[in-house]
């Protein structure tokens, strides 16, 4: 299975910042040892491609520096050239996954799930769409027809749900905390808000049912953001769901895609875990299942990889 890289564009961040940008360097260090897993750097998206969901007039402002405080302030990262470098190879990194899922069956991006940036503004952590972006490249390549975005990170993905709103090809699900970010909620195609402590039975059932509805009818590629905040250990979660779970929810998703041979793409999406470790675990244990299923052998020989 190929999954793309980017941590060594690094993102300067005060010394404060409570985003763990040293995850995707772990998670990296984590991986590269994994059997049948091939790494490569993506390619940069163009402005082509994030025009395809972004106004032109964001993509120039967060390219020049023309972002106002209060923008910079709803992203909740500072404003650099090395910002603008890292989330444009973020985006690419989910295209080139993609592009490469649809071909082989499965593919995995090790950042992403930039699931909060809209149209015209990011917010969250979250500077362009990722997935939005990789899927509109796919249709206008004529490559897909009708997507998937399975969202399960504990943070609904509002951007997501705006921008696919009035599109009946791209089926969103979010199954996120009710009372978690965004304190204003979007309509997905289908949405599990789920209370604060809801814990893993009840998540891996929200997970059953909200992955049964957005895989009938079977779209063309599936999206699965991925996040690790969930996680009872995350400071920012809140839903008291173990790591065990998790796995199983990375089990429900992936099987799924493979038993109906739905090409999958995989995003690490959110994770903030009191210890850093514990995220670097989940995201971990993702690209493995991801791994060993697409991997796995069938009555005529072995899924793509």
């Amino acid at each position: 299975m190929r999954a793309f890289y980017c941590d060594h564009f690094v993102l300067p961040l005060p010394q404060e910042h409570r985003f763990p940008m040293e995850k995707y360097r772990l998670l990296r260090g984590r991986v590269e040892g994994f059997q049948n897993l091939t790494l490569s750097v993506p390619d940069a998206a163009t402005d082509k491609a994030l025009c395809r969901v972004h106004t032109q007039d964001y993509v120039k402002r967060v390219s020049t520096g023309a972002l106002t405080r209060d923008e910079i302030r709803r992203i909740g990262f500072p404003w650099s050239s090395e910002l603008v470098e890292r989330s444009r190879r973020s985006v690419g990194g989910t295209i080139a996954a993609a592009r490469v899922a649809h071909v082989e069956g499965a593919a995995a991006n090790l950042a992403g799930g930039t699931h909060h940036a809209y149209p015209d503004r990011g917010e969250g952590f979250c500077v362009f769409n990722d997935v939005a972006v990789a899927i509109r490249e796919m249709q206008a390549h004529h490559a897909v027809t009708r997507c998937a975005v399975l969202d399960l990170d504990v943070h609904q993905g509002n951007g997501n749900a705006a921008i696919f709103a009035n599109d009946p090809d791209v089926f969103t699900l979010s199954v996120h905390g009710e009372s978690n970010y965004p304190f204003k909620k979007e309509e997905s195609d289908f949405d599990v808000a789920l209370q604060d402590g809801a814990g893993d039975d009840m998540f891996l059932e929200a997970v059953r049912t909200g992955v049964a509805r957005a895989l009938s009818p079977a779209p063309d590629l599936v999206f699965y953001v991925a996040g690790a905040d969930p996680f009872r250990g995350d400071k920012l979660g809140r839903l008291d769901v173990s790591k065990a779970a998790l796995g199983e929810r990375d089990s429900l998703v992936i099987d799924a895609c493979v038993s109906a041979n739905l090409p999958l793409v995989v995003v690490m999406a959110g994770g903030y875990a009191e210890e850093v470790a514990d995220t670097v675990d989940i995201h971990a244990a993702t690209v493995r299942a991801a791994i060993e299923a697409t991997y796995r052998p069938t009555s005529t020989g072995v899924h793509a990889g």
